[in-house]
């Protein structure tokens, strides 16, 4: 969700991402439990945490962006296509934390949610998404892809109060 908004969709996007923002927020906050940003480099492959943020903040929702900074020891994996896994260092790091469930949170429900659950699930990852975290450009495929993950990747799907006292 550390994103400029600059790209095409981006202002459908936008609406949903109003309500999932603080949600996120609220989560990353909360959680008792390894926090990984994994983020689009834009096609940038210079880029680094401190610069996605940046051209993040430059952008066209710096009120969106600002409350998901990361903090400067939290992990942050640099990804170039819609999987979290496709391509980079995501399914090592896991492994070396000994996480075996996942909880996705972020953007895009119907495209990168979807493919990063799927590379999840085929992984033996445990997936839950908390269906108010993630945002969506076509709110009728979110759903579908929500109801995919529950029903082909056994994934949780729940409300993020759900993830209270949950070993969150």
């Amino acid at each position: 969700m550390i994103t400029p908004y600059d790209y095409p969709d981006a202002d459908r996007l936008l609406s949903s991402a109003e309500q999932v923002a603080p949600v996120v927020a609220d989560l990353v906050e909360r959680a008792s439990v390894p926090v990984i940003y994994v983020n689009d480099n834009f096609g940038s492959w210079t880029s680094n945490r401190d610069s996605i943020y940046q051209a993040a903040i430059d952008g066209k929702a710096p009120h969106l962006v600002e409350p998901l900074k990361p903090a400067e020891d939290t992990m942050f994996v640099v990804k170039a296509r819609h999987s979290i896994f496709f391509q980079t260092p995501l399914e090592y790091l896991l492994g070396q934390l000994g996480v075996t469930r996942l909880v996705l949170t972020g953007q895009v429900t119907e495209q990168c949610v979807l493919y990063s659950a799927l590379d999840a699930h085929i992984r033996h990852r445990e997936v839950v998404v908390p269906r108010d975290a993630v945002a969506c450009i076509h709110s009728e495929l979110a759903e579908a892809s929500l109801e995919m993950m529950a029903l082909n990747m056994d994934a949780r799907i729940v409300n993020s109060v759900d993830l209270r006292g949950d070993g969150f």
